[in-house]
Protein backbone atom coordinates (compact mmCIF):
# COMPACT_ATOMS: atom_id res chain seq x y z
CA UNK A 1 0.00 0.00 0.00
CA UNK A 2 1.57 3.36 -0.80
CA UNK A 3 1.10 5.87 1.96
CA UNK A 4 1.72 9.62 1.16
CA UNK A 5 3.89 11.21 4.53
CA UNK A 6 5.00 14.15 3.58
CA UNK A 7 7.74 15.93 5.17
CA UNK A 8 7.38 19.74 3.86
CA UNK A 9 9.90 22.01 6.20
CA UNK A 10 7.83 25.37 7.49
CA UNK A 11 11.71 27.12 7.63
CA UNK A 12 10.78 27.76 3.62
CA UNK A 13 8.17 30.40 4.25
CA UNK A 14 10.99 31.97 5.88
CA UNK A 15 13.57 31.55 2.93
CA UNK A 16 13.99 34.58 0.36
CA UNK A 17 13.16 33.08 -2.46
CA UNK A 18 15.72 34.63 -4.73
CA UNK A 19 18.23 33.02 -2.80
CA UNK A 20 17.59 29.55 -3.91
CA UNK A 21 19.01 28.06 -6.79
CA UNK A 22 16.36 28.32 -9.74
CA UNK A 23 16.46 24.49 -10.18
CA UNK A 24 15.72 23.72 -7.13
CA UNK A 25 12.44 26.08 -6.66
CA UNK A 26 9.61 24.36 -5.03
CA UNK A 27 6.01 26.12 -4.58
CA UNK A 28 3.94 22.74 -3.67
CA UNK A 29 5.32 23.23 0.26
CA UNK A 30 1.55 24.31 1.73
CA UNK A 31 4.01 26.37 4.50
CA UNK A 32 3.88 28.86 1.54
CA UNK A 33 0.55 29.48 1.46
CA UNK A 34 -0.35 29.15 5.28
CA UNK A 35 2.27 31.76 5.86
CA UNK A 36 0.98 33.90 2.56
CA UNK A 37 4.23 34.32 1.16
CA UNK A 38 3.99 32.15 -1.93
CA UNK A 39 3.46 35.67 -3.75
CA UNK A 40 7.64 36.36 -4.45
CA UNK A 41 8.12 32.41 -5.14
CA UNK A 42 5.90 32.86 -7.87
CA UNK A 43 6.87 36.12 -9.44
CA UNK A 44 10.28 34.78 -9.56
CA UNK A 45 9.17 31.77 -11.57
CA UNK A 46 6.60 33.91 -14.16
CA UNK A 47 9.41 35.95 -14.81
CA UNK A 48 12.79 33.68 -15.05
CA UNK A 49 11.23 30.31 -15.46
CA UNK A 50 7.44 30.85 -16.65
CA UNK A 51 7.71 27.12 -17.39
CA UNK A 52 9.69 25.52 -15.06
CA UNK A 53 10.57 21.72 -14.12
CA UNK A 54 11.44 20.91 -9.91
CA UNK A 55 12.91 17.65 -9.35
CA UNK A 56 12.66 17.32 -6.07
CA UNK A 57 9.74 17.51 -4.33
CA UNK A 58 7.53 15.30 -1.53
CA UNK A 59 4.59 15.25 -4.23
CA UNK A 60 7.26 13.89 -6.69
CA UNK A 61 8.73 15.68 -10.11
CA UNK A 62 6.47 18.09 -11.60
CA UNK A 63 5.99 21.05 -14.24
CA UNK A 64 5.11 24.83 -12.84
CA UNK A 65 2.77 26.61 -15.61
CA UNK A 66 2.32 29.90 -13.70
CA UNK A 67 2.29 32.64 -16.60
CA UNK A 68 -1.52 33.10 -17.40
CA UNK A 69 -1.78 32.72 -21.18
CA UNK A 70 0.51 29.08 -20.48
CA UNK A 71 -1.93 28.09 -18.21
CA UNK A 72 -5.01 28.98 -20.79
CA UNK A 73 -2.99 27.19 -23.05
CA UNK A 74 -2.95 24.09 -20.90
CA UNK A 75 -6.46 23.98 -19.91
CA UNK A 76 -7.73 24.18 -23.09
CA UNK A 77 -5.65 21.50 -24.68
CA UNK A 78 -7.00 18.37 -23.26
CA UNK A 79 -5.89 16.42 -26.09
CA UNK A 80 -2.28 16.86 -24.91
CA UNK A 81 -2.73 17.57 -21.48
CA UNK A 82 -4.55 14.98 -19.62
CA UNK A 83 -7.30 15.13 -16.40
CA UNK A 84 -6.52 11.98 -15.33
CA UNK A 85 -5.46 10.13 -13.16
CA UNK A 86 -5.94 13.08 -10.65
CA UNK A 87 -6.06 17.51 -10.52
CA UNK A 88 -3.66 17.23 -7.70
CA UNK A 89 -0.01 17.28 -7.47
CA UNK A 90 0.25 14.05 -4.95
CA UNK A 91 -0.77 10.96 -6.68
CA UNK A 92 -3.48 8.74 -6.20
CA UNK A 93 -3.46 5.74 -3.66
CA UNK A 94 -3.09 2.79 -5.22
CA UNK A 95 -5.25 0.85 -3.32
CA UNK A 96 -7.79 3.73 -2.86
CA UNK A 97 -8.43 5.15 -6.26
CA UNK A 98 -11.38 7.87 -6.00
CA UNK A 99 -12.24 8.61 -9.39
CA UNK A 100 -14.38 11.85 -10.00
CA UNK A 101 -15.24 13.32 -13.29
CA UNK A 102 -12.62 16.08 -12.80
CA UNK A 103 -10.05 13.92 -13.54
CA UNK A 104 -11.49 11.98 -16.33
CA UNK A 105 -10.96 13.03 -20.02
CA UNK A 106 -13.88 12.94 -22.79
CA UNK A 107 -15.91 11.24 -23.79
CA UNK A 108 -16.62 10.38 -20.02
CA UNK A 109 -15.90 13.20 -18.26
CA UNK A 110 -18.31 14.97 -20.83
CA UNK A 111 -21.08 12.25 -19.79
CA UNK A 112 -20.89 11.94 -15.92
CA UNK A 113 -20.18 16.04 -15.74
CA UNK A 114 -23.84 16.32 -17.72
CA UNK A 115 -25.49 14.33 -14.93
CA UNK A 116 -25.15 16.21 -12.71
CA UNK A 117 -25.04 19.67 -14.54
CA UNK A 118 -29.04 20.50 -14.13
CA UNK A 119 -28.64 21.13 -10.45
CA UNK A 120 -27.06 24.15 -11.49
CA UNK A 121 -28.72 25.34 -14.15
CA UNK A 122 -30.23 29.13 -14.71
CA UNK A 123 -33.37 27.96 -13.98
CA UNK A 124 -32.02 26.16 -10.99
CA UNK A 125 -30.12 29.04 -9.59
CA UNK A 126 -33.65 31.45 -9.87
CA UNK A 127 -35.01 29.23 -7.71
CA UNK A 128 -32.24 29.04 -4.87
CA UNK A 129 -32.08 33.00 -5.15
CA UNK A 130 -34.94 33.22 -2.26
CA UNK A 131 -33.73 30.51 -0.38
CA UNK A 132 -30.03 31.50 -0.03
CA UNK A 133 -31.38 35.04 0.64
CA UNK A 134 -33.50 33.85 3.41
CA UNK A 135 -30.48 31.10 4.77
CA UNK A 136 -28.29 35.12 4.50
CA UNK A 137 -30.79 36.68 6.09
CA UNK A 138 -31.10 34.35 9.25
CA UNK A 139 -27.32 33.71 9.99
CA UNK A 140 -26.50 37.55 9.71
CA UNK A 141 -29.22 38.51 11.80
CA UNK A 142 -27.81 36.50 14.72
CA UNK A 143 -24.59 37.50 14.77
CA UNK A 144 -23.35 39.68 17.72
CA UNK A 145 -22.63 43.25 17.15
CA UNK A 146 -19.68 45.27 19.08
CA UNK A 147 -18.13 41.53 19.61
CA UNK A 148 -15.85 39.68 18.28
CA UNK A 149 -16.18 36.52 16.61
CA UNK A 150 -15.26 34.05 13.60
CA UNK A 151 -16.43 35.08 10.87
CA UNK A 152 -15.37 31.89 8.95
CA UNK A 153 -16.92 29.78 11.61
CA UNK A 154 -20.19 32.27 11.96
CA UNK A 155 -20.78 33.08 8.59
CA UNK A 156 -18.71 31.46 5.93
CA UNK A 157 -19.17 27.59 7.05
CA UNK A 158 -22.49 28.32 8.08
CA UNK A 159 -23.83 29.81 4.65
CA UNK A 160 -21.81 26.67 2.36
CA UNK A 161 -22.88 24.26 4.45
CA UNK A 162 -26.25 24.84 4.47
CA UNK A 163 -26.04 25.56 0.31
CA UNK A 164 -24.19 21.76 -0.05
CA UNK A 165 -27.23 20.16 2.17
CA UNK A 166 -29.12 21.29 -0.29
CA UNK A 167 -27.59 20.40 -3.54
CA UNK A 168 -27.49 16.75 -1.45
CA UNK A 169 -31.14 16.98 -0.18
CA UNK A 170 -28.57 15.56 2.51
CA UNK A 171 -30.08 15.33 6.22
CA UNK A 172 -29.98 19.27 7.67
CA UNK A 173 -29.56 19.25 10.81
CA UNK A 174 -26.18 16.77 10.01
CA UNK A 175 -24.76 19.43 7.36
CA UNK A 176 -21.52 19.78 9.38
CA UNK A 177 -20.61 16.29 8.63
CA UNK A 178 -20.63 17.51 4.78
CA UNK A 179 -17.68 20.57 5.68
CA UNK A 180 -15.92 17.36 7.70
CA UNK A 181 -15.57 15.37 5.02
CA UNK A 182 -14.83 18.27 2.29
CA UNK A 183 -11.82 19.07 4.80
CA UNK A 184 -11.03 16.16 6.04
CA UNK A 185 -10.71 14.71 1.84
CA UNK A 186 -7.95 18.04 0.80
CA UNK A 187 -6.18 17.87 4.58
CA UNK A 188 -2.30 17.05 4.15
CA UNK A 189 -1.72 14.00 6.59
CA UNK A 190 0.01 14.91 9.86
CA UNK A 191 -0.63 18.66 9.57
CA UNK A 192 -3.33 19.12 11.49
CA UNK A 193 -6.94 17.05 10.93
CA UNK A 194 -5.79 13.96 10.02
CA UNK A 195 -2.93 11.83 10.73
CA UNK A 196 -2.24 9.74 7.62
CA UNK A 197 -4.18 8.52 4.81
CA UNK A 198 -5.53 5.40 6.54
CA UNK A 199 -7.53 8.02 8.40
CA UNK A 200 -8.39 10.13 5.51
CA UNK A 201 -9.97 6.63 4.17
CA UNK A 202 -11.99 5.23 7.04
CA UNK A 203 -13.47 8.74 7.41
CA UNK A 204 -14.37 9.17 3.34
CA UNK A 205 -15.32 5.03 3.42
CA UNK A 206 -17.94 6.67 6.34
CA UNK A 207 -19.19 9.78 3.99
CA UNK A 208 -19.89 6.71 1.49
CA UNK A 209 -21.77 4.63 4.10
CA UNK A 210 -24.05 7.43 4.76
CA UNK A 211 -24.67 8.90 1.10
CA UNK A 212 -25.33 5.21 -0.07
CA UNK A 213 -28.13 4.91 1.74
CA UNK A 214 -29.35 8.39 0.59
CA UNK A 215 -28.28 6.56 -3.35
CA UNK A 216 -30.61 3.07 -2.00
CA UNK A 217 -33.25 5.86 -1.48
CA UNK A 218 -33.25 7.85 -4.43
CA UNK A 219 -32.45 5.23 -6.72
CA UNK A 220 -36.14 3.49 -6.46
CA UNK A 221 -38.11 7.08 -6.36
CA UNK A 222 -38.87 9.34 -8.94
CA UNK A 223 -36.13 11.80 -10.27
CA UNK A 224 -35.53 14.59 -8.11
CA UNK A 225 -33.55 17.55 -8.13
CA UNK A 226 -30.88 16.69 -5.94
CA UNK A 227 -27.05 15.74 -7.28
CA UNK A 228 -27.76 11.78 -5.28
CA UNK A 229 -30.75 11.98 -7.08
CA UNK A 230 -29.28 12.55 -10.16
CA UNK A 231 -26.16 10.63 -10.61
CA UNK A 232 -27.99 7.86 -8.96
CA UNK A 233 -30.52 7.89 -12.36
CA UNK A 234 -28.02 8.75 -14.60
CA UNK A 235 -27.16 6.84 -17.59
CA UNK A 236 -23.73 7.58 -17.20
CA UNK A 237 -23.61 7.16 -13.34
CA UNK A 238 -26.23 4.88 -12.28
CA UNK A 239 -23.96 1.75 -12.83
CA UNK A 240 -20.98 3.78 -11.02
CA UNK A 241 -18.57 1.40 -8.46
CA UNK A 242 -18.65 2.63 -4.70
CA UNK A 243 -15.41 4.52 -4.89
CA UNK A 244 -16.14 6.16 -8.15
CA UNK A 245 -19.26 7.14 -6.49
CA UNK A 246 -17.24 8.48 -3.72
CA UNK A 247 -14.75 10.28 -5.73
CA UNK A 248 -17.73 12.00 -7.55
CA UNK A 249 -19.59 12.94 -4.39
CA UNK A 250 -15.78 14.37 -2.78
CA UNK A 251 -16.45 16.59 -6.25
CA UNK A 252 -18.86 17.97 -5.93
CA UNK A 253 -18.77 18.32 -1.58
CA UNK A 254 -15.52 20.17 -2.19
CA UNK A 255 -16.48 22.18 -5.26
CA UNK A 256 -19.22 23.21 -3.31
CA UNK A 257 -17.71 23.83 -0.54
CA UNK A 258 -14.36 25.89 -1.42
CA UNK A 259 -14.65 28.54 -4.46
CA UNK A 260 -17.30 30.25 -1.71
CA UNK A 261 -16.43 29.86 1.56
CA UNK A 262 -13.00 31.02 1.64
CA UNK A 263 -13.76 34.23 -0.80
CA UNK A 264 -16.96 34.67 1.58
CA UNK A 265 -13.69 35.02 3.97
CA UNK A 266 -11.56 36.54 1.34
CA UNK A 267 -13.97 39.54 0.68
CA UNK A 268 -14.12 40.62 4.16
CA UNK A 269 -10.49 40.45 4.82
CA UNK A 270 -9.66 42.68 1.10
CA UNK A 271 -12.30 44.95 2.17
CA UNK A 272 -11.22 45.53 5.38
CA UNK A 273 -7.47 46.07 4.20
CA UNK A 274 -8.47 48.60 1.38
CA UNK A 275 -11.39 50.72 2.86
CA UNK A 276 -10.61 52.85 -0.26
CA UNK A 277 -12.34 50.40 -2.47
CA UNK A 278 -14.87 49.29 0.64
CA UNK A 279 -16.18 53.24 0.29
CA UNK A 280 -16.71 52.59 -3.55
CA UNK A 281 -18.52 49.52 -2.69
CA UNK A 282 -20.84 51.29 -0.43
CA UNK A 283 -21.40 54.64 -2.16
CA UNK A 284 -22.28 52.50 -5.25
CA UNK A 285 -23.67 48.77 -4.48
CA UNK A 286 -24.10 47.79 -7.68
CA UNK A 287 -20.23 47.06 -8.02
CA UNK A 288 -21.17 44.01 -6.27
CA UNK A 289 -21.40 41.61 -8.70
CA UNK A 290 -17.67 43.16 -9.94
CA UNK A 291 -16.35 43.19 -6.15
CA UNK A 292 -16.98 39.17 -6.03
CA UNK A 293 -15.48 38.95 -9.47
CA UNK A 294 -12.17 40.71 -7.71
CA UNK A 295 -11.98 38.75 -4.80
CA UNK A 296 -12.64 35.31 -6.75
CA UNK A 297 -9.24 36.54 -8.46
CA UNK A 298 -7.68 38.16 -5.29
CA UNK A 299 -7.84 35.26 -3.64
CA UNK A 300 -8.16 32.00 -6.13
CA UNK A 301 -9.49 29.86 -3.75
CA UNK A 302 -8.12 26.80 -5.39
CA UNK A 303 -4.20 27.29 -5.78
CA UNK A 304 -3.63 24.49 -9.05
CA UNK A 305 -4.99 21.91 -10.60
CA UNK A 306 -2.77 18.87 -12.52
CA UNK A 307 -2.45 17.81 -15.74
CA UNK A 308 -0.52 15.00 -16.98
CA UNK A 309 1.42 15.21 -20.46
CA UNK A 310 -0.41 12.49 -22.90
CA UNK A 311 2.58 12.77 -25.42
CA UNK A 312 5.82 14.47 -25.77
CA UNK A 313 5.58 18.63 -26.15
CA UNK A 314 6.62 22.06 -26.15
CA UNK A 315 5.46 24.67 -23.67
CA UNK A 316 7.03 27.69 -23.11
CA UNK A 317 10.17 26.63 -24.89
CA UNK A 318 10.60 23.50 -22.47
CA UNK A 319 10.10 20.07 -23.50
CA UNK A 320 7.32 17.95 -21.28
CA UNK A 321 7.48 14.31 -21.67
CA UNK A 322 4.77 11.77 -21.83
CA UNK A 323 3.48 11.09 -17.93
CA UNK A 324 5.34 14.25 -16.80
CA UNK A 325 3.13 16.19 -13.94
CA UNK A 326 1.68 19.60 -15.30
CA UNK A 327 0.31 21.95 -12.71
CA UNK A 328 -1.48 24.68 -13.46
CA UNK A 329 -0.97 27.07 -10.98
CA UNK A 330 -4.08 29.40 -10.96
CA UNK A 331 -3.08 31.14 -7.51
CA UNK A 332 -0.14 32.84 -9.86
CA UNK A 333 -1.95 33.32 -13.08
CA UNK A 334 -3.96 35.64 -11.61
CA UNK A 335 -1.55 37.67 -10.49
CA UNK A 336 0.53 37.69 -13.61
CA UNK A 337 1.71 41.25 -14.64
CA UNK A 338 0.82 39.99 -17.96
CA UNK A 339 -2.27 39.62 -18.00
CA UNK A 340 -3.38 42.40 -15.10
CA UNK A 341 -3.00 45.61 -14.83
CA UNK A 342 -1.17 46.02 -10.41
CA UNK A 343 -2.51 42.80 -10.08
CA UNK A 344 -1.36 42.54 -6.26
CA UNK A 345 -3.88 45.05 -5.76
CA UNK A 346 -7.50 44.73 -5.09
CA UNK A 347 -9.82 46.91 -7.14
CA UNK A 348 -13.15 46.15 -7.35
CA UNK A 349 -14.40 47.99 -10.29
CA UNK A 350 -11.44 46.82 -12.45
CA UNK A 351 -11.46 46.26 -16.42
CA UNK A 352 -12.56 42.97 -17.33
CA UNK A 353 -13.01 41.58 -13.84
CA UNK A 354 -14.27 38.90 -15.09
CA UNK A 355 -11.28 37.61 -16.96
CA UNK A 356 -9.53 35.67 -14.13
CA UNK A 357 -8.66 31.99 -14.07
CA UNK A 358 -10.16 30.98 -10.44
CA UNK A 359 -12.93 29.16 -12.12
CA UNK A 360 -10.37 27.11 -15.05
CA UNK A 361 -11.31 27.50 -18.07
CA UNK A 362 -12.40 24.73 -21.07
CA UNK A 363 -14.35 21.74 -20.57
CA UNK A 364 -13.39 21.90 -16.96
CA UNK A 365 -14.41 25.04 -16.11
CA UNK A 366 -16.08 25.11 -12.71
CA UNK A 367 -19.48 23.72 -13.26
CA UNK A 368 -21.31 25.48 -9.86
CA UNK A 369 -19.38 29.42 -10.90
CA UNK A 370 -22.58 30.94 -11.26
CA UNK A 371 -24.31 29.44 -7.52
CA UNK A 372 -20.83 30.67 -6.07
CA UNK A 373 -21.11 33.88 -7.34
CA UNK A 374 -24.96 34.17 -6.52
CA UNK A 375 -24.46 32.86 -3.20
CA UNK A 376 -21.64 36.02 -2.57
CA UNK A 377 -23.50 38.43 -4.45
CA UNK A 378 -26.75 37.82 -1.95
CA UNK A 379 -24.61 38.15 1.27
CA UNK A 380 -22.65 41.49 0.36
CA UNK A 381 -25.94 42.88 -0.62
CA UNK A 382 -27.61 42.11 2.72
CA UNK A 383 -24.37 42.52 4.60
CA UNK A 384 -24.64 46.61 3.57
CA UNK A 385 -28.53 46.39 3.85
CA UNK A 386 -26.93 45.65 8.21
CA UNK A 387 -23.77 46.95 9.09
CA UNK A 388 -21.69 50.26 8.46
CA UNK A 389 -18.29 48.42 8.47
CA UNK A 390 -16.85 44.69 9.07
CA UNK A 391 -13.57 45.60 11.24
CA UNK A 392 -11.08 42.28 11.34
CA UNK A 393 -9.62 42.66 14.43
CA UNK A 394 -6.53 39.80 14.56
CA UNK A 395 -4.60 37.74 12.03
CA UNK A 396 -6.65 35.33 9.64
CA UNK A 397 -5.02 31.53 10.20
CA UNK A 398 -5.09 30.26 6.77
CA UNK A 399 -5.53 26.30 5.32
CA UNK A 400 -2.12 24.50 5.22
CA UNK A 401 -2.30 23.36 1.88
CA UNK A 402 -1.00 23.61 -1.85
CA UNK A 403 -4.54 23.13 -3.19
CA UNK A 404 -6.97 24.98 -1.07
CA UNK A 405 -6.43 28.35 -0.58
CA UNK A 406 -8.26 29.63 2.20
CA UNK A 407 -8.81 30.32 6.11
CA UNK A 408 -9.48 28.42 9.30
CA UNK A 409 -10.48 31.90 11.16
CA UNK A 410 -11.10 35.14 10.69
CA UNK A 411 -11.70 36.86 13.59
CA UNK A 412 -14.58 40.23 13.04
CA UNK A 413 -16.46 43.05 14.92
CA UNK A 414 -19.31 44.05 13.02
CA UNK A 415 -20.28 48.14 13.37
CA UNK A 416 -23.80 48.97 12.66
Amino acid sequence: MTIFTPDYSPAQANIDPYSVPLESLDVSNPHLYAADVHGPWFRRLRDEAPVHFCPEAETGPYWSVTRYQDILQVDTSHEIFSSEPTILIRDPIDDFPLRMFIAMDPPLHDEQRNVAQPVVAPANLRNFEPIIRERTIDVLDHLPVGEAFDWVERVSIELTTRMLATLFDFPFEQRSKLTHWSDVSTAIPGMGLIESEEERQQILLGCLEEFTELWNQRVNAPLSNDLVSMLAHGESTRNMSPLEYLGNLILLIVGGNDTTRNTMSASVLALHQNPEQFEKLTANPQLIPSMVSETIRWQTPLAHMRRTAKVDTELGGKTIRAGEKVVMWYVSGNRDERAFDNPDAYIIDRPDVRKHIAFGFGIHRCMGNRLAELQLRVLWEEILERFQRIEVVGEPERVMSNFVHGYTSLPVMLHA
